[in-house]
């Protein structure tokens, strides 16, 4: 070959390296470890390393019936206040130490009050730096029972876990940063508004669209098991949301928001969510709503 050819052909293979390396960067990867099934769950419960934890706001919620072997999350022991935001790092880690989770634990969460919440726990683990660790229950414990698995009333016994803490500041997206979104958006971050429609007509923030969470289920009351990850990137795609744009989730205080943060993480999307969200920017803030529907 002569020197021209081999510097051609070299060139050739350079290029189409940057093709496809370029094409790459624009796919969303689906993370299918985030979402365990029952049954999966069913044959792992007496592995040691399995930490199963039910997130609730009563005990009775609890009490009246869990998988069995899970541990019992209160929603207020990861969320603070009537605004729900993220407590201290040491308070969350503490939360989650109690409960057994290490290092090593694969944690599975569900619950058997609003759903979001399952959600919420996922964020908080993975800000603290334990999402790689975290998966959500597909269905959560309504396939469980539909799947007639035994349910249990007794608590676990438990042993402190020993968690290190590497907060992720960056899936927390501040109000200055939501400001400089919503009034110039760089072309590759989308805010997305995760509440009812009706809420989002009502007022949303400027440049968001809308994407309810209950629309990345079967059915939410009655069937809440994750839709298909092609069919939940068609809905993304439907509302303009393109494979490597950054999505900055929000919702009335950081729960329905935690939800569709969990399904853009689900599909490999850089995520984000607004922690404040509704109640600090229009509530305490007192900035202005958008009425109507948006596109992008």
């Amino acid at each position: 070959m002569s020197r021209r050819a081999l510097r051609w052909a070299l060139s050739f293979s350079f290029l189409m390296v940057g093709l496809v390396t370029s094409a790459a960067a624009q796919t969303a990867q689906v993370h299918p470890e985030m979402i365990v099934s029952a049954q999966w769950l069913a044959e792992h419960l007496n592995d040691p390393k399995v930490v199963v934890l039910h997130v609730g706001e009563k005990s009775t919620e609890y009490t009246s019936g869990h998988i069995p072997g899970a541990r019992f999350l209160v929603l207020e022991d990861f969320i603070t206040g009537e605004d729900a935001e993220l407590p201290t790092a040491d308070k969350l880690k503490d939360s989650f130490e109690k409960l057994g989770v290490n290092d090593d634990s694969r944690v599975v969460i569900y619950t058997t009050n609003w759903y979001p919440m399952a959600g919420r726990a996922y964020y908080t683990l993975d800000y603290l730096g334990h999402g790689g660790h975290t998966s959500l229950l597909d269905g959560g414990i309504d396939e469980w029972r539909a799947e007639k698995r035994p349910l249990s009333r007794k608590p676990p016994k438990i042993v402190r876990g020993n968690l290190t803490v590497q907060v992720h500041p960056e899936v927390r997206s501040l109000l200055d940063e939501v400001k400089r979104i919503s009034v110039d958006a760089p072309k590759a971050t989308l805010l997305v508004d995760a509440r009812p429609e009706k809420r989002y007509t009502d007022g949303h923030i400027a440049g968001a669209v809308h994407l309810y969470w209950q629309d990345t289920l079967v059915d939410a009351r009655h069937n809440p098991v994750f839709l298909p990850p092609e069919k939940l990137k068609e809905i993304f795609a439907a509302r303009g949301i393109a494979p490597g744009d950054k999505v900055v989730t929000y919702c009335e205080v950081g729960l329905q928001a935690s939800h569709m943060y969990f399904i853009a993480r689900y599909l490999g999307y850089d995520a984000a969510m607004f922690d404040g969200s509704i109640h600090e920017w229009s509530h305490m803030k007192m900035l202005p709503l958008v009425e109507g529907t948006a596109l992008r």
